[in-house]
């Protein structure tokens, strides 16, 4: 989820009264006792009332709990908040945010960590079910999961255990008023809280929390791993044109230029393990330097580096960003190798085009390229792996944000003659539902 989950377009924001109201908050729904059943995508769990599946938050599967209903709208299903528990799971703990606690009414309680009132190892088997689940529904395969912890030597300053002071990046909204606040969890609302414990300790220090902010939109806090933590008040203005402020961030000895308000992964320690986790799952022995290599979605080179890092200076990779700034960033970063390239263009567009004007020796060289994709949530589609399937790469490694989105995909490939070789799960989100994970497909010959 690796660093070209698409950088945020800062010239892209609606003036404020463009703005939809927020969806007030259901507060008088009916309420009812549920026995939950099992985890479902989303950070939501599964219970059944009068033959209705409904989604409830904040419980375990096991627990029994008083349920608020939510949301009736649909005739499928229902939505409920849990407002208290009659039988709590031995993994139930106090919740690490104080403000986001089961004992809160639903409305009032912070959003952006769903699953902090679950004890760590429980959370990783949770959403090791989910990846797993998805893969087989949707991607016609049966593959174990393990979700890993962050390697504590990448993130010696994260709470493995309580999975706090990791957040590098925080987003607090504000009101009208000025008040500022995280929004409450599946709302629009705000939502004062006096701590930010997701947060790394310099970005929980800096926050503005009790203080207002009239005129703003939003906080942005901003902890890259070179220099000092940042404070960004967020207006409804467009970005100016020319130069914006840039940021350094360094994944072991290789420093990475980014604009400060672009992507980068938010764990602490998630670009050095997602760029160790892709240089280990490449197949070595179908690995060809001088091939037609990619790193799709490429952002500002993270993924590319980490395969240049590992196959030398003679790999020829071409990375692919629809962001103009990442892609002039990517090629500063990556001039280390001459057979680098950063191409600004959409990755749909892009391989149609290449598809269409490939010589013959050029298709040879992608049919023995390895090909890195780490697209958005949405997953890359099925119109760029019709393309990939097209060129027929030797292998691919996905990096993946969304296990439905990556089990679908995976799905598509299967069809068009690949097939899940690998697979590793990384909880770079503890205590929300997030999962990332890398997959390595080869193509059957």
């Amino acid at each position: 989820m690796a660093q070209s989950r698409r950088p945020r377009r800062s010239g892209a924001r609606r003036p404020a009264s463009a703005r939809p109201a927020p969806k007030a908050p259901v507060t008088d729904g009916p309420v009812i006792e549920l026995e939950i059943e099992r985890v479902a995508h989303g950070g939501v769990f599964v219970a059944h009332h009068e033959g209705r599946v409904v989604f409830v938050a904040d419980a375990i599967p096991g627990e029994r709990v008083v349920a608020r209903i939510v949301d009736q709208g649909r005739d499928r299903f229902w939505r409920a908040e849990t407002v208290e528990v009659l039988t709590a799971s031995d993994d139930r703990r106090e919740h690490v945010w104080p403000e986001a606690s089961v004992d809160r009414a639903p409305e009032k309680r912070a959003g952006g960590a769903e699953f902090g009132h679950i004890r760590m190892p429980r959370q990783r088997a949770l959403k090791a079910d989910v990846l797993r689940d998805a893969l087989a529904r949707m991607g016609g395969v049966e593959h174990a999961v393990e979700v890993e912890p962050v390697d504590p030597a990448l993130a010696p300053d994260v709470s493995i255990d309580e999975g706090t002071g990791w957040r590098t990046r925080v987003r607090l909204h504000v009101t009208p008023d000025g008040t500022v606040g995280p929004y409450a969890a599946r709302s629009h609302t705000v939502v004062p809280v006096a701590s930010l414990p997701l947060a790394v300790p310099a970005l929980a220090a800096l926050a503005p929390l009790g203080e207002r902010f009239p005129g703003v939109r939003a906080i942005d806090l901003i902890a890259p791993s070179v220099g000092d933590p940042s404070l960004v008040a967020v207006g409804d203005e467009r970005m100016p044109r020319g130069d914006r402020p840039t940021i350094e961030e360094r994944v072991g000895d290789r420093a990475f230029r980014l604009d400060r308000d672009g992507f980068w992964q938010v764990h602490t320690g998630a670009a050095a393990t997602l760029s160790r986790a892709v240089q280990e799952l490449i197949d070595g022995d179908l690995f060809d330097p001088r091939a037609a290599n990619h790193d799709l979605y490429g952002g500002v080179g993270l993924l590319a580096a980490a395969v240049g890092d590992r196959f030398g200076e003679t790999v020829r990779i071409t990375t692919v960003e629809s962001d103009a700034r990442a892609t002039e960033h990517a090629g500063a970063n990556l001039a280390d190798w001459v057979g680098a390239r950063a191409i600004t263009a959409r990755v749909d567009r892009y391989l149609d085009e290449l598809d269409e004007k490939a010589s013959a020796a050029e298709r040879a060289r992608l049919r023995d390229a390895t090909i890195v994709l780490d697209p958005p949530r949405s997953g890359a589609g099925r119109a760029v792996v019709d393309r990939l399937a097209a060129l027929r790469p030797r292998q691919l490694v996905y990096v993946a944000c969304d296990p439905v989105a990556l089990a679908r995909d995976v799905g598509l490939l299967r069809e068009r003659g690949y097939e899940l070789q690998a697979l590793r799960a990384f909880d770079l989100f503890p205590n929300t539902h997030h999962v990332e994970a890398v997959a390595r497909l080869g193509a059957i010959v």
